[in-house]
């Protein structure tokens, strides 16, 4: 199973900051990620790659979707750390749960559901259409290539 570098999940704390946050400032700052795997995995981000938003405990659900809008650079409040830049595309019509995502054949080989302490890991194209289609959410327009098309939550 190949690695699609257009795709990705981020994890988010929703009692620090979680979707409903990003959706009310429509562009977040993608900070506080120390570790070194996930810190690599952001130095990988383009503005443009699409991102599936993780809610870990207590919900421990893929929750909205995202884009890249900046690339990494270099985080002001952390040397020798990067950032990148996000903003909402849609909520996914149905969260799924993380014993959903253990469940599917094709969710379940997703790196995050096997190592949950890596917050930004890659997603493959068959693992993005799988959500899209488990969830009943269809994203339509607002995953073309302009960042600027999003189509917002």
């Amino acid at each position: 199973m190949s690695i699609d570098s257009r795709r990705w999940v981020l994890l988010a704390d929703p009692e620090d900051y979680g979707w409903n946050e990003l959706v009310g400032e429509h562009t977040a700052v993608w900070d506080g990620i120390k570790n070194a795997r996930a810190q690599e995995n952001l130095k990988k981000c383009r503005a443009g790659d699409l991102v599936l938003i993780y809610h870990t405990a207590p919900d421990k659900a893929i929750i909205g979707t995202a884009r890249v809008t900046r690339e990494a650079y270099p985080d002001p409040k952390r040397e020798g750390a990067v950032v990148i830049e996000v903003q909402p595309i849609s909520a996914l019509s149905r969260p799924l749960p993380l014993a959903e995502l253990k469940a599917d054949a094709v969710l379940s080989q997703m790196s995050f559901v096997k190592m949950p302490r890596v917050a930004v890991q890659p997603v493959t194209s068959e693992q993005w259409d799988r959500a899209m289609q488990l969830s009943g959410t269809d994203l339509g327009d607002s995953v073309g290539s302009d960042p600027a098309e999003t189509g917002g939550p």
